[in-house]
């Protein structure tokens, strides 16, 4: 009886000093991910990819499809849905819908807020004649790279969009 007590102790012991070392691995991998993150939004160098979309008017729509802005030092080009109200209806025989910017004249800042992130985003072509035209993207970020992304037009009503951030992939 008194081996099978100490072989019962025994592994009693290595369970613990598993999940201890499980535990210490996992918090060093989110650590990893955190600067990771932090490094991508100081370096203006990240995807954000958008999961769900949030119109103002109607309920949450999740997306099926790869919509996403990237995000760099030099470049801004986002490709998402719209869903809502325009107040400028796009000439006539356009099939070209959804919030399409790709700019190299913007302004970019980013302010910590809590454990993340607030990056605004201001594309500097306006043109009031554009239907389309995106006034700012503003990106709240959590330290774990899950955020939110509203855009601002002048002649649509906002939306809002829930996803991730990943890096970017270079060519």
């Amino acid at each position: 009886m008194k081996i099978l007590n100490k072989i019962a102790l025994l592994a009693a012991f290595i369970f613990i000093g598993v999940n201890v070392s499980f535990a210490q691995t996992k918090a060093e991998k989110k650590a990893a991910k955190q600067a990771e993150i932090k490094k991508m939004i100081d370096d203006q160098n990240f995807v954000f990819k958008a999961n769900y979309a949030l119109p103002m008017r109607g309920g949450t729509r999740p997306l099926t499809s790869d919509y996403d802005i990237t995000i760099s030092k030099d470049t801004i080009v986002s490709f998402l849905p719209y869903f809502g109200r325009a107040y400028v209806a796009p000439p006539p025989g356009t099939t070209d819908g959804g919030i399409k910017v790709n700019t190299t004249k913007f302004t970019y800042s980013s302010t910590p807020k809590g454990k993340g992130w607030n990056i605004t985003i201001k594309p500097k072509e306006k043109n009031i004649a554009d239907w389309r035209d995106v006034q700012t993207f503003n990106l709240s970020i959590s330290q774990d790279g899950y955020g939110s992304l509203q855009v601002i037009s002048s002649n649509r009503d906002p939306i809002s969009f829930n996803g991730y951030v990943e890096a970017r992939k270079t060519k």
